[in-house]
């Protein structure tokens, strides 16, 4: 495979990589193990103080970290600002709780002493983390920032449309004061995949992307017997009740579609609307739409992004045509468009039909799935008709009544009100096609220690 930073807008190939050798595999391999057991034996305070460092850094040289993002991937510049800020805020939260996460637990077991029992959190080793192009900054942190505050190392293969990505986020650590191999970044080839899974020093593996690559992956860590974690597509459920704030409801459903380009795993992918509200909640949503700026990803006017490649443009255009093919209606919104950039025009499916594969399918840029419920128990059965379960949103001004609703669907994560969001201090994680495990808080630090039991008994005692 070709690393390389193409810039969607212009189409410009602006630099390559080389794929990693064998030697620079072992090498990498070898010094995050080196430094793993290191790493291990030092203190939490040394440990956040880098990585309070790291969000410091990454805080004073913003629009630095920004540029590369929208270079490589098309992301609007203030979408990536915001980007380079929740990654700050993400360092921040194991700077504050890591080391109360990972303080032992004491527990009651019967015949012993109030201490006598206790759970503690050791550190695995290498983990190895295979991430996506969409947040490029965003899914590093998501899982460096826990495991190294546990104690663990990162060896990562990032997409290959990011490679500057990738790098940017090792020197982030080396500025931060980080020992090398702390966060290692290999342009690893998929032949050579299996190759660092089956290495002993490689403790876990870490993964947010397709289905496809999902399943590769996870089928090779259990034939090697490793833990892992799957971050995967999604096709969230956007529920729009009767009672709901419609006009509210259908600003923030064209925020939750077209966000990042409408390429976001927990992006409001299928709008389900109850019948009594459709018509006017489509009607605004028409109007809301129409009003985004496809653009120039740099110019702080453009509110919709090109899609990461041309081929994820040529990609989404076959799947809207095979929908249509099979018995959907498209239709292309006003929203102009340029010639130049990897841009898709933005498009509502509607009567697609439940036997289609377009029903089950995810579309990972600004296509609308749009669905007329006839009633609340008919969108709730719409919404867990789906393989993935991902994230999803209901409206309705009755919170509690809302949240019971929340309670119903099949789904890793629910908001009330709003789009699926992302946040440094609320847990990611779906069930599912979507994945296993979660990343974040307390859950996902622990996702890759050792909850090891120590049991103390009276040198006297008998049995």
């Amino acid at each position: 495979m070709a690393y390389a930073t193409t810039n969607p807008f212009t189409g410009e190939v602006v630099r390559t990589f080389p794929d990693a050798t064998e030697s620079e595999i072992e090498t990498a391999l070898a010094q995050a193990h080196e430094t793993f057991l290191a790493w291990r034996e030092t203190s939490f305070e040394h440990r956040a103080g880098i990585l309070a460092n790291a969000a410091r850094i990454l805080r004073e040289n913003k629009r630095e970290y920004a540029e590369i993002l929208t270079l490589e991937m098309g992301k609007l510049i203030a979408e990536a600002e915001g980007e380079v800020e929740l990654c700050a805020q993400m360092l921040d939260y194991y700077v504050r709780f890591g080391a109360e996460t990972l303080k032992p637990r004491f527990l009651p077991a019967q015949g012993f002493g109030d201490t006598d029992v206790q759970l503690v959190n050791d550190p695995l080793g290498v983990i190895f983390a295979v991430e996506p192009w969409n947040f490029p900054y965003y899914q590093v942190i998501r899982i460096t920032a826990p495991q190294v505050t546990a104690g663990n190392v990162i060896v990562l293969k990032h997409a290959s449309n990011v490679p500057q990505s990738a790098l940017a986020m090792v020197d982030l650590f080396d500025r931060a004061g980080a020992p090398k191999g702390l966060l290692t970044n290999l342009f690893l080839p998929h032949s050579q995949t299996e190759r660092v899974i089956a290495d002993p020093r490689v403790r876990g593996v870490a993964l947010t992307g397709s289905e496809a690559a999902g399943s590769i992956i996870a089928s090779l860590a259990a034939k090697h017997l490793k833990k892992s974690t799957l971050e995967l597509g999604g096709a969230d459920a956007f529920i729009v009740l009767d009672d709901a704030d419609v006009e509210k409801a259908a600003d923030w459903a064209v925020f939750g579609r077209h966000w990042n380009g409408g390429q976001v795993c927990v992006s409001s992918k299928r709008l389900i609307v109850v019948d009594s509200v459709y018509d006017r909640f489509v009607a605004r949503y028409r109007e809301g739409v129409a009003k985004l700026v496809a653009g120039d990803p740099m110019d702080p006017r453009s509110t919709l992004a090109p899609l990461s490649s041309q081929k994820a443009a040529d990609d989404l255009k076959a799947q809207v045509e095979q929908a249509v093919a099979d018995g959907a209606k498209a239709e292309t919104l006003a929203t102009a468009v340029p010639g130049q950039g990897a841009f898709f025009q933005p498009t509502i499916l509607t009567d697609i039909s439940e036997d289609s594969a377009a029903f089950h399918t995810e579309f990972f840029g600004p296509v609308t799935q749009l669905y007329r419920a006839k009633d609340e128990e008919d969108a709730i059965r719409i919404a867990n008709d789906s393989p993935f379960g991902l994230g999803g949103s209901v409206f309705s001004r009755d919170v509690n009544h809302a949240q019971q609703v929340a309670r119903r669907l099949d789904t890793g994560m629910v908001y009330i009100n709003q789009p699926t969001g992302v946040k440094a201090d609320i847990p990611f994680g779906g069930v599912k096609n979507s994945g296993y495990g979660h990343e974040l808080i307390d859950l996902g630090i622990k996702e890759f220690v050792n909850e090891k039991v120590v049991v103390v008994t009276d040198i006297d005692g008998s049995f």
